[in-house]
């Protein structure tokens, strides 16, 4: 693991590196290799997808421009083999696990990170989602141990994960706190002192893995964002700092340890053109590509992850040199490729030998068998749960929409949140975040059998997989208008980008596109009823919005706090007592310009 493999440089030292260099030269130096190849193998944003992904989650633009079916653990395996050669490392860019289908979730995604192992991923970045259960369940999933509430799988218990997880910006805020990821680095004094400068490390920040003689270092990053979108309680002691510094003081690190051919594995990415092949530069310039062209000068490569796209750019880094600058969509329906060369003299990458190609993961292969049995393994485990019929729909529900930002199946949630508070929590209406509708609902049956039109609660379970809490607090109608007006950018709660909560239908407004933040939102009524400023208003939402999450800042000044059931049990709940469904229309929401 990254322990072992930084020891291994932060003994040796200065002179080792001088062993390591002659013992890979030949007697005859005339005729030593310049350079040396290395292979990286790179999937991002995997989010536990074992089996092949359904609908427009299980498809992918090739680089013919067609549209086919990709993604799979078993399609997965038989790609990676066929692009693996003696060359290689596999890598990944976070989100791995979390938000994933109860295949994997209902044993804490110990079977994805079992199957990453199995497929030789050797270094993964952390992404936010690999916090959904807080750093505590973080590093049982990196280190080992039964869960301490649900105890051992099926498989027993569990041994951890094989391969290393980094990430250079996740720091402790307490400054005395015990770090036994910077006590992996070694007593080299002068990267003891540059890390204990720069803040108490939770993760570790670099991965060393030697190829050809030559070693590779590897920076992990999350976004900085990630505070504001995962559940705040376990996350309460770390604190994300930004990743552009993070990754200079790590190359500093990877520097002082001889390590020159380095690459950044970083949670944030860009979005892109749609429709576009995965080898072109598709990439509209944002918060990935402010990352990837602001490191230091010293990182030969930067892939990414986070906006689940696919793009292959060069972009140049702050001495002029060309970078690659990459990503491969999500849900394992792509495999980065990169082949470089290092020379084995200065132990640098050769910039000009940097080739990229972004492999879409089709399903016309033959899957790999031992991989499919592994799968079948865990399909059937959970199979008396995840095949149980939970309701009916009449047609695809999806979680796409229209120019308003209203889908409907984010308004079939709002309105079974606002089905499961009103006893209890007296809530009147009900807000969803469009981040946590994961997944479309599809009329067509599955391989299960369970038939056309009915929902099972695997299905279900896919579309709300973050088990949240359903709470209801009173926020007056000033207040459900800065919620409200909290969904769009330029306002002081820094809002990224626009995330129009999903209403429950007796819940509608008009937005303004072109007016000005603070002014955008108007005719706010429930019911039917326009909203004072003084109203007082039970409204429902997730524990995750409540605490403010998804810069929904307002939400923390509610009062009166009721807390009631999960959110996949009232999601279920409504299925079964309102069938067969229709998709709602999208009308609750009126947009003028």
């Amino acid at each position: 693991m990254t322990s072992r493999s930084l020891l291994r440089l932060a003994v040796a030292g200065a002179v080792a590196t001088t062993t390591a260099l002659l013992a890979v030269a030949p007697a005859d130096a005339q005729q030593a290799p310049r350079t040396v190849p290395v292979r990286l193998l790179a999937l991002n944003d995997f989010h536990g997808n074992l089996e092949p992904p359904t609908g427009s989650s299980g498809r992918m633009v090739d680089e013919n421009g067609a549209t086919v079916d990709a993604g799979g653990a078993a399609y997965i395996a038989t790609h990676m083999k066929a692009h693996t050669d003696a060359n290689t490392i596999a890598v990944a860019q976070g989100d791995l696990i979390g938000a994933t289908p109860l295949i994997s979730a209902a044993y804490h995604d110990e079977p994805s990170v079992e199957f990453l192992g199995k497929l030789g991923l050797k270094v993964a970045a952390v992404g936010n989602h690999e916090f959904d259960e807080g750093y505590a369940e973080l590093r049982r999933i990196m280190k080992g141990g039964c869960h301490p509430v649900d105890g051992c799988s099926p498989a027993g218990e569990w041994k951890g994960a094989s391969y290393d997880y980094v990430g250079a910006n996740v720091l402790f805020k307490n400054p005395g706190e015990k770090s036994d990821a910077l006590a992996a680095l070694g007593s080299r004094p002068e990267v003891t002192k540059l890390l204990s400068d720069w803040g108490v490390p939770a993760l570790p920040p670099v991965s060393v893995k030697w190829m050809n003689g030559v070693p590779v270092g590897f920076i992990g990053l999350v976004t900085q964002t990630t505070p504001g979108i995962v559940t705040a309680e376990g996350i309460k002691d770390l604190k994300f700092v930004d990743e552009v510094k993070a990754a200079n003081v790590a190359s500093k690190v990877l520097k002082l340890l001889g390590v020159k051919a380095q690459v950044v594995l970083v949670h944030e990415g860009d979005q892109v053109t749609p429709g576009q092949s995965p080898d072109a530069c598709s990439a509209v310039p944002g918060a990935g590509n402010r990352i990837a062209t602001q490191v230091d000068p010293e990182i030969d490569v930067v892939l990414s992850g986070h906006s689940h796209q696919a793009y292959l750019c060069k972009v140049k880094d702050p001495a002029g040199n060309d970078r690659l600058y990459s990503q491969g969509g999500s849900f394992g329906r792509v495999i980065t490729q990169v082949d470089l060369k290092v020379d084995v003299r200065t132990r640098d990458v050769v910039r000009s030998s940097v080739v990229a190609d972004n492999h879409v993961v089709t399903r016309t292969v033959e899957p790999d068998r031992d991989v499919a049995d592994f799968v079948q393994t865990w399909k059937d485990r959970v199979a008396p749960v995840a095949n149980r019929p939970v309701g009916r729909i009449t047609a695809d529900i999806k979680n796409t929409g229209g120019p308003s930002g209203e889908t409907p199946l984010g308004d079939l949630i709002a309105d079974a949140q606002l089905a499961a508070t009103k006893t209890g929590g007296n809530a009147q209406i009900a807000l969803m975040n469009p981040g946590g509708v994961r997944m479309p609902l599809t009329y067509a049956g599955s391989p299960a059998g369970e038939g056309d039109g009915v929902v099972t609660y695997g299905e279900a379970f896919a579309v709300q997989p973050f088990n949240n809490l359903m709470q209801v607090v009173t926020l007056t109608g000033a207040q459900l208008k800065t919620v409200l007006e909290q969904q769009f950018t330029g306002g002081p709660n820094n809002q990224p980008f626009t995330k129009i909560l999903q209403p429950s239908a007796n819940l509608t407004y008009t937005y303004s596109t072109s007016a000005a933040w603070g002014s955008k939102v108007s005719d706010i009524r429930i019911d039917g009823t326009p909203v004072t400023d003084t109203q007082q208003i039970r409204v429902a939402a997730n524990n995750f919005l409540v605490g403010g999450g998804d810069a929904f800042l307002a939400f923390k000044d509610g009062t009166d706090l009721w807390s009631g059931p999960l959110d996949i049990d009232a999601f279920v709940d409504h299925l079964g007592k309102n069938g067969p469904i229709a998709p709602p229309a999208t009308d609750r929401i009126t947009v003028t310009s």
